[in-house]
């Protein structure tokens, strides 16, 4: 069966001389794998650009019954970046994003409020100019909602322990293991009241923000045992001052 579809490539790992596959995130099917024909020519070059990590394409799918591997033809661009891999800090927060969508997506079934979530996300992290530094704690924070882990913070006050287990705050720690004193409770809160329209007034050093990102990826693998070790965070790490 053909079908029109559009999608969010994640990654691309070589399969044999001639061909990748590329793992996608589309609109319809959710996460599907693709096997895409690569080549020296020019054309096959301009080709292999579209899928870089994040890319947003439209398609045409030969999707296959009770197989994991599909065919796709007709690719266009949904979206031409400008300075998403021309800018090295935006290419390294793609290179995170992409890593972190690989790990923490696993469903081959269709949800468009996430499909719409990371669709918006990369065309203003694209266009954006203020706040870019902060972008990647944003956008980690906020996809736990599309992911049902997002931390409940309507108990919130100052001074209240975080539950890790139960995405829950407390007025004293629980039975559980995995709690978080209140200075650290307070960063959960703090991420909450971040959005990418707001992120130029969250100023911190480079410090805090590791110490944030390292946070919620805590809270993210204790959550999803998929998630496993990244490597995209060390190079994060280093580039903000």
């Amino acid at each position: 069966m053909h079908e029109s579809l559009n999608g969010i490539v994640l990654n691309t790992i070589k399969y044999n001389d001639r061909h990748n596959i590329t793992h996608i995130y589309t609109d319809r099917h959710g996460l599907m794998s693709f096997l895409v024909a690569q080549g020296k020519t020019k054309a096959a070059r301009m080709r292999a650009s579209m899928y870089m990590p994040l890319s947003l394409l439209q398609f045409e799918a030969k999707i296959l019954p009770n197989k994991d591997l599909h065919t796709l033809h007709d690719e266009r661009r949904a979206f031409t970046p400008y300075s998403l891999y021309a800018d090295p800090v935006k290419n390294a927060i793609a290179m995170f994003v992409s890593e972190l969508l690989t790990h923490a997506i696993q469903e081959r079934e269709q949800n468009e409020a996430l499909f719409r979530y990371i669709d918006t996300s990369v065309r203003l992290l694209d266009t954006m100019t203020d706040g870019v530094a902060n972008f990647h704690i944003c956008f980690l924070y906020h996809l736990g909602s599309f992911v049902g882990i997002e931390p409940d913070i309507t108990n919130y006050q100052e001074g209240y322990w975080f539950d890790m287990e139960d995405g829950t705050f407390h007025s004293r720690p629980t039975g559980s293991n995995q709690n978080l004193r209140p200075e650290q409770a307070k960063v959960i809160y703090l991420l909450s009241r971040m959005s990418f329209s707001n992120l130029h007034v969250f100023r911190f050093s480079r410090e805090e923000r590791n110490q944030m990102l390292d946070l919620i990826l805590s809270y993210y693998r204790l959550h999803n045992s998929t998630l496993g070790v990244l490597r995209s965070p060390d190079i994060l790490k280093q580039l903000f001052v």
